[in-house]
């Protein structure tokens, strides 16, 4: 994990980032290079840029896509990663990274809170639903494999019945592999805090659809896996079991029974099963990376 960013300047109605943890602010562009390097010599086979805004990534002109086209030169480092990102910061560059990289996983976590319009005015996200739509045809355009994750607000202040409709209709168009969702929660001194609340009841029901929603898309595409192979970068030993934890491109977990010691190494995996958390697969022999 390498922080490159700090702060947001977003001012999202319902967030007190932007009064905890002050403007944004964007790391030296060599001093994240040297800082990749330094980790990659210790032995990091895969970097995940942080930021709160990580998009938002500006330094001496230097922009997130910069970063991730110079950390892909290190040749120990096999797979790149960035997160927490804003439908605002996909700029066109930043997308185009996606037809050129070689190490950049496919899987884009981009938050897009609640599928209707009006409540993302009331949230001051500063994007709409067609703009949001536009980043994911743009993005599927360039590489069709690209998967999207997301996070969603379920009860925000002034939701209706139809607002909460055009968000399970945002669900069901993008096919979220994964969703983290989660009720709206008051906090002080922000605008939203001020608004009128809805009802306890009506929202953690909707919460509720939503998630059934979800699971439903998610386990039906990691049914679509099953028999498929794919790269899994092991990171460590299960406990108390003959069995190694890694991740896909998609960064879904995979377990495979093997005495052999796999942390750190890239296998190529035939999925064989699974569930919500986890899949479960066997190593391709054949293959050596």
């Amino acid at each position: 994990f390498l922080t490159i960013q700090e702060g947001c300047d977003k001012f999202c109605h319902f967030c007190v980032v932007p009064y905890t943890r002050g403007p944004e602010y964007s790391r030296p562009f060599k001093q994240i290079l040297d800082e990749a390097k330094y980790l990659a010599d210790n032995g990091a086979k895969e970097i995940i840029l942080l930021g709160q805004n990580v998009n938002a990534y500006n330094n001496e002109g230097y922009r997130l896509s910069d970063l991730i086209l110079n950390i892909e030169k290190i040749p120990e480092i096999k797979r790149l990663r960035y997160t927490t990102s804003h439908p605002k910061d996909m700029t066109e560059d930043l997308i185009e990274v996606y037809k050129t990289s070689k190490k950049l996983m496919p899987l884009v976590h981009l938050p897009v809170q609640s599928g209707s319009n009006k409540i993302l005015g009331s949230m001051n996200r500063k994007h709409t639903i067609e703009e949001y739509l536009n980043t994911f045809d743009k993005l599927k355009e360039i590489n069709p494999k690209i998967e999207f994750s997301s996070d969603f607000i379920i009860g925000y202040p002034g939701e209706t019945k139809k607002d909460f409709e055009d968000t399970i209709k945002i669900m069901k168009k993008v096919k979220f592999i994964n969703s983290y969702s989660f009720l709206y929660s008051s906090r002080p001194g922000t605008p939203a805090a001020k608004f009128k609340s809805v009802d306890e009841d009506i929202s953690k029901e909707r919460l509720l659809i939503f998630q059934k929603t979800a699971n439903e898309i998610k386990m039906q595409y990691r049914r679509n896996l099953i028999n498929k192979k794919f790269f899994i970068l092991f990171e460590n030993k299960v406990k108390n079991k003959n069995a190694f934890f890694g991740r896909d491109e998609y960064n879904n977990s995979v377990i495979v029974n093997t005495q052999e010691n796999l942390t750190g190494k890239i296998k190529e995996v035939k999925i064989t099963g699974g569930n919500l958390n986890t899949l479960f697969g066997e190593i391709n022999s054949k293959f050596k990376k």
